[in-house]
């Protein structure tokens, strides 16, 4: 087996196994933030070589994808706060040059609560308009049951794209591109062209039902033309970082398009009959997806709910 395929396994085995951990067999929607935390302080950050110079770490909320070299290190991501000590030596593992960018994704913590003590220590935040926005006040997810307060100033991104940018490091076109509301209304995906890695933030979640934050601009709709988007430059040799769950390929990409569809398209049309929200999810239109897609944060009930809200 090659050092890549290699890697590609193993960096899912691991993934699997972090989603057992987050999850958990009693664990709600509205403990996440609190049981994420307290896994983020564990401190255990796990490394997987992608390709050439791009890595992914995982273990400080949402998958982080990083960039290395002379240059300086370009983040996508920031993960929590509480993982500092531990994201600081496993970036130290990728070489001793500081981090220059941080891309964030999107404005939801568990992808950019680090990003006070990484603009403390050198680096440029890149976010979109509506992410900072988010940022800047009271931004309250009912799903979850918590409001999270204003960040620091530190904590606010100074650079705000509302078109494509790539920067030029380490031999590395990097484009970062402001994407349609879908997971959110400031979601954000990064392209490492030469070696020809995705990351897309949490419009893509592998193998799992995503969360969809309708109450901050996102929507099915949104997340299934962002996918499509992406379907239309990936290859089958694309290495697809998602915002959870393992490393994945275009098949996996296209597979979860098409879970959405059709889950999209059963919901709307008893919605359109005139059933409510209870009625619906009682109708269980995601039954035929549920063994695979069903068993993390993001129960059945919950995603029927999140579609209904955008149909």
């Amino acid at each position: 087996m090659s050092t890549s395929k290699t890697a590609h396994v193993l960096a899912r085995t691991l993934s699997l196994a972090l989603i057992v951990a987050w999850a958990g067999p009693a664990l709600s929607a509205q403990g996440i933030v609190d049981h994420v935390n307290a896994e983020a302080a564990k401190g255990a950050i796990a490394i997987h070589p992608l390709r050439a110079n791009v890595w992914e770490l995982e273990g400080s909320g949402g998958n982080i994808t990083v960039l290395s070299g002379p240059d300086g290190k370009f983040m996508v991501d920031a993960g929590i706060a509480l993982s500092k000590a531990a994201m600081q030596a496993s970036l130290s593992k990728l070489g001793p040059a500081p981090v220059k960018y941080v891309a964030n994704t999107h404005w939801h913590w568990d992808h950019s609560d680090g990003d006070a003590w990484l603009h403390e220590a050198g680096a440029t935040i890149i976010a979109t308009p509506q992410t900072v926005s988010h940022l800047t006040q009271a931004s309250r997810v009912s799903e979850w049951d918590h409001t999270f307060p204003a960040v620091a100033a530190d904590g606010v991104p100074s650079v705000r794209l509302t078109d494509d940018k790539t920067y030029t490091m380490n031999g590395e076109s990097v484009v970062v591109r402001p994407l349609m509301a879908s997971h959110t209304d400031g979601d954000i995906a990064v392209y490492f062209k030469q070696a020809d890695v995705l990351a897309t933030g949490d419009t893509f979640w592998n193998g799992i039902y995503p969360f969809i934050d309708h109450e901050h601009g996102g929507g099915i709709n949104g997340t299934i033309a962002v996918v499509d988007s992406y379907l239309k430059f990936v290859t089958d040799k694309t290495i697809i970082v998602p915002g959870h769950g393992a490393v994945a390929d275009r098949k996996q990409l296209l597979e979860y398009r098409d879970m959405l569809i059709a889950i999209r398209d059963r919901v709307a049309a008893l919605k359109h009959q005139g059933m409510t929200a209870a009625e619906v999810v009682a109708a269980k239109p995601t039954a035929a997806f549920d063994a695979k897609w069903g068993k993390f944060i993001v129960t059945p009930e919950l995603f029927t709910e999140l579609v209904y809200d955008g149909v």
